[in-house]
Order: C-alpha cells, then structure tokens, then sequence
C-alpha cells in the first residue's frame, strides 16, 4: 500500500514545459511517481510531429506518451500543446492550470530544441547565424516567457519551485567554452536565470535552482550511437567515457527530492547536478548507480586519463 511518504508530492502540481523527450521526461515520470500532478508540455503529439522544416526534430516521442507514463509511475499526467514560443499559448496553459488545480507548486523550464542547430566547434563567423539565433531563442526566449505567466499563479502559496534546467554546472561552464558562442550561452544564461528568479521569489518564499544532468542517455543520444537503453554499454566501444552516462530519471528524482525537501530554501540560487544532489538525498540511477558526471569529466575525461568510472558512480 502506497502512502504519503512513498509519495510526498500527493496533491502538489507540477509544470515540466519541455517534456516530451529526454530529461524532461524523465523528471515528468518522477515527478509522478513522487505522486504529483504534473502537465507535460511540448509539440510533438500523435497527431502533430514537427519535422525539420518547422524547426521540430521529426521524433516519435509525444507528450501524451509521457503524461500516460506519469500516471503509470503513479502521478497525474495530464499532456498539453505548447509551443513555448508563442505568448498566447503559455498563457492559455497557465490559465487552464490554474482552472483546473488553483496552483502551482514545481515549474521545470527544460525546454531546449537546439541539438540539430549546434555546429560543433565552428567560430561565430561561420557558424548559420539563423541557426544559432534560433538556438538562443530555444533557450532563453521560451524560459522568460514561461515564467513570465507561470510565476504569478506559482508564488500564490509560500514554498513553489522553479528548475531552470541547463547543461554543465556554474563552476565547468565558467572555466570551459562549450561548443560554440550559441550553445555556450544558451548553457550559461539557465544558470543567471536560476539567480534571478531566486532573487524575485524570495520574498514570496520561493526557491529558484539550476540542475544539470550529466552526460544523458536522451532518446537522441541513444540513437546517435546506435544503441538502446538495454544495450547502452556497447557505445563505450566507441566512445569508452559514455560509460558515466546517465538516465533521464536520474535527474527526474534529482527535481523529485528538490520539491519533496521542506528545507529546499537552502539551496535557492544555486547551480546544481544530479549527481551532486544524489550524494546529499540518497536516491539512484535506475540501475542502482549513482553517476557524478561532473566530478568524472574533471578528474577523469578532461585529465586525459582512461575511462574507467570506478568510483564515480
């Protein structure tokens, strides 16, 4: 029998904008199972798939698979359209929101988009500047915008969360250049965004927080290499460092222990990891691991060494 404390979100709400795939997925399941309610949000549905020429990644994930994947972990997912972009349509989703439940207690900006836009290593002048104007306004637009209507509805009660969900904590990002002036804004500005919020809300009692997984194994990531979840440990042939990588869960019980944590207040402002939260709250990988990515990429991978994860997780 399930109860409230192997439940601790029974009755809060929880928005995951950007929870059709990857990392938002996987924090909408664990949400659930943590027994919240929680709107998934995204583009991609059974009757809608965004390819290419609409600046969607033409993928069969869709956020009705991950709303029925919320209430089979034992949560309440109600999928909603949004693109994150468009004013109107966050509006309406905030509205309906508040309709429907009369609060807001997790909000998740996770939306991103910008896989297929990154070029790898290239200078800005001969990176697509559409492509990469368009990454930063997956990244950042959508993020101010979400906010911009889901805040007023979260700080109604003492207490609500935001989860700015980016790629690298404070400390890597400011001591490496990520990929290109794009990606390493885009990666750097949820960090910012974190702090600010974390200022707004204080005299509200909110908290704010940045959360980065490590190296995901995201639906994209899992094709790119030719392999499935089952399988995953065949890609370290190709490339032996993947063998810190993690599952969306993983940083899905990371928010899941944010927002069950009465004292979270503590942490608000600050940039955080999955692996780094996992030492502090005790919960695991779904294999039972508990991966520190982060810690692994200084020690390990950027220091040259052999991949060997022994003690990293």
């Amino acid at each position: 029998m399930q109860t409230t404390h192997d439940r601790p979100l029974t009755g809060r709400v929880a928005l995951v904008a950007g929870a059709t795939r990857g990392a938002g997925r996987g924090i909408a399941v664990q949400l659930g199972a943590a027994g919240a309610t929680v709107y998934a949000t995204g583009r991609t549905t059974r009757t809608q798939r965004p390819g290419p020429d609409q600046a969607g990644y033409d993928r069969p994930e869709t956020i009705e698979e991950t709303a029925e994947l919320v209430t089979a972990a034992g949560g309440t997912g109600i999928a909603v359209q949004v693109d994150h972009l468009v004013a109107e349509q966050v509006a309406a989703l905030v509205e309906r929101i508040d309709t429907e439940q009369g609060r807001l207690d997790v909000l998740v900006n996770d939306i991103w988009g910008g896989e297929f836009l990154t070029e790898w290593d290239k200078p800005v002048w001969e990176h697509s500047l559409d492509g990469g104007l368009r990454l930063l306004r997956l990244a950042v637009d959508t993020h101010l915008i979400t906010s911009r209507y889901a805040l007023p509805l979260l700080i109604r009660r003492p207490g609500g969360l935001v989860v700015e969900i980016t790629d690298g904590t404070a400390e890597y990002n400011a001591e490496h250049y990520r990929l290109n002036v794009y990606y390493d804004l885009a990666k750097v500005a949820p960090i910012r965004l974190a702090r600010s919020w974390a200022h707004e809300l204080r005299a509200h009692g909110g908290t704010a927080v940045a959360l980065t997984p490590g190296w995901l194994r995201s639906e994209i990531m899992l094709d790119a290499f030719g392999v499935s979840e089952e399988n995953w440990r065949d890609a370290c042939a190709h490339q032996p460092h993947f063998v810190i990588s993690e599952t969306p869960h993983f940083v899905g019980r990371a928010v899941a222990a944010l927002a069950a944590d009465p004292q979270r207040e503590r942490w608000t402002g600050s940039s955080l990891s999955s692996g780094g939260l996992a030492q502090v709250y005790g919960f695991t990988d779904l294999d039972g691991s508990t991966p520190d990515a982060w810690r692994y990429l200084v020690e390990v991978q950027d220091a040259g060494k052999p991949a060997d994860a022994t003690g990293y997780r």
